[in-house]
């Protein structure tokens, strides 16, 4: 190997980068300290204070704050923050205070601004320079001063190419036909994941056509056209059969299923549920629970006790139970089950899921800790959630238990998430391998052609 030359060091020197965090960016992943590999790392000083301000919140933002501040006394160790110390990637990190430059725009005392000047007083300086920050409107504030500015890509997945669950294909006469009789097929005629669907059509008769379905194994079988009708609710397009085909396979344990607002997501999952706990009896409860996000403010904040200030946060799960209780009569109970007296109204039979522990009801926060077991585990709106929420769910589960997240990407309240970093997304691309884990994306709103109709052209 020839001797490195003053040339290629001066070379080497002028491709190491320097990244100047924003705080959402630790906020989002207390592990970006050691993603940027060989590189310098720069945190304004702006970034400590804000990660002061959020360390005492009880939610995920606050812990992530704690984490950072945590691994950043660590780095103490390894000597003087100002003047930059050994990341485990390789690269240095240093604490910069933000100096007093003159800079159109950049006057006003902001944290978001700090960051700018800082790293405009950098590049001055002859550094390489970008700033990282999933905050939309620093990156263009950035841009407009001259800057490089990028999103933190870390633990994001791209959307545009997303696992939807299922693909098209079409395959001689033969195929279909064998899958008509019952026969498995021992190969895919494209390149599958375990648990997807393959919608086949025949070569030479297009409109012949099947919905088969890939086992972790590599078989092919026609989807079981039994499973049309759960709980009184009938599929009512093929994406929503592919999702009743996850949701009562207890072989899957885990189903993420996106879907606009009135794709039926969450009421397929609870109509399964009630089913496999009910009449099946493979799971000994459904346990409910949503992000706690759209308020801006911890649930506390709500008069009452936890239940009471729950159900305010769960009327979307009870609407779609009231619906659901309304297409089942009483007499259709699991045989041997105590009739009732009078004729209940859907929400006393609600109440009487709840009462007798048939139905949990659950704040997200306080699902950490827990080990679930036996239970049918419906976390809704889970687009609002982080990788690492999502991760703490699921590692949560214990034996026998069954998960579905659902969710819409486009519908995102939590600001540090985007519908490529969200969680949601972020397990359904990275899980898709595994055979227990199952996922539909449903496109098709069957709420009603108003909901419909909102959610093409609003």
């Amino acid at each position: 190997m020839p001797p490195k030359t003053p040339a290629t060091r001066r070379k080497k020197k002028q491709l190491v980068k320097t990244f100047v965090l924003d705080t959402n960016v630790l906020l989002h992943s207390p592990v970006a300290l050691a993603v940027f590999d060989d590189n310098h790392v720069v945190l304004p000083m702006a970034v400590l204070e804000e990660l002061d301000k959020f360390k005492a919140q009880s939610s995920e933002l606050g812990r992530n704050a704690r984490e950072s501040i945590r691994k950043l006394d660590a780095l103490c160790q390894n000597g003087k923050l100002a003047e930059g110390v050994k990341l485990p990637g390789g690269g240095t990190l240093r604490v910069l205070a933000t100096p007093e430059i003159e800079k159109a725009g950049l006057e006003e005392h902001t944290p978001d601004n700090a960051l700018i000047r800082l790293a405009y007083w950098l590049e001055r300086q002859g550094e390489r320079v970008i700033i990282v920050s999933m905050d939309i409107n620093v990156r263009v504030k950035a841009n407009a001063v001259g800057l490089d500015a990028e999103d933190f890509e870390h633990e994001k997945v791209n959307f545009d190419e997303l696992y939807c669950g299922y693909a098209e294909a079409s395959v001689p006469r033969a195929v279909i036909e064998r899958l008509y009789n019952g026969q498995m097929l021992t190969k895919a005629p494209v390149r599958c994941h375990p648990n997807m669907f393959l919608y086949l059509s025949a070569t030479e008769e297009p409109d012949m056509k099947v919905i088969a379905r890939v086992f972790p194994d590599g078989t092919l079988a026609e989807i079981d056209l039994s499973i049309d009708t759960v709980y009184g609710i009938q599929s009512r397009n093929i994406e929503q059969r592919m999702a009743l085909e996850l949701l009562m396979d207890p072989a899957v344990t885990l189903v993420t299923l996106m879907g606009q607002a009135g794709t039926g997501k969450t009421l397929l999952a609870l109509a399964a549920g009630l089913h496999l706990v009910q009449r099946e009896h493979l799971y000994d409860r459904i346990l409910v629970s949503r992000p706690i996000v759209p308020l801006g403010k911890d649930i506390g904040y709500l008069p009452g006790d936890k239940e009471e200030k729950l159900s305010h946060w769960m009327e979307p799960i009870f609407d779609n139970l009231d619906y659901l209780l309304r297409k089942t009569q009483p007499n259709q109970l699991p045989p041997g089950a105590k009739k009732q007296p009078k004729m209940l109204t859907p929400q006393d039979r609600i109440n009487q899921l709840l009462e007798n522990d048939t139905l949990e009801l659950e704040a997200l926060t306080y699902i950490r800790g827990r080990s679930i077991s036996r239970q049918f585990i419906l976390i809704d709106e889970a687009q609002n959630l982080t990788p690492h929420e999502v991760k703490t769910v699921i590692s949560r589960a214990g034996e026998g238990s069954k998960i579905i997240l659902t969710g819409d990407p486009y519908q995102i309240d939590n600001p540090y998430l985007d519908a490529s970093s969200n969680g949601l997304t972020y397990a359904a691309e990275r899980l898709k391998e595994l055979p227990l884990h199952g996922h539909v994306t449903l496109h098709q709103s069957e709420r009603s052609q108003l909901a419909a109709a909102a959610a093409q052209y609003l």
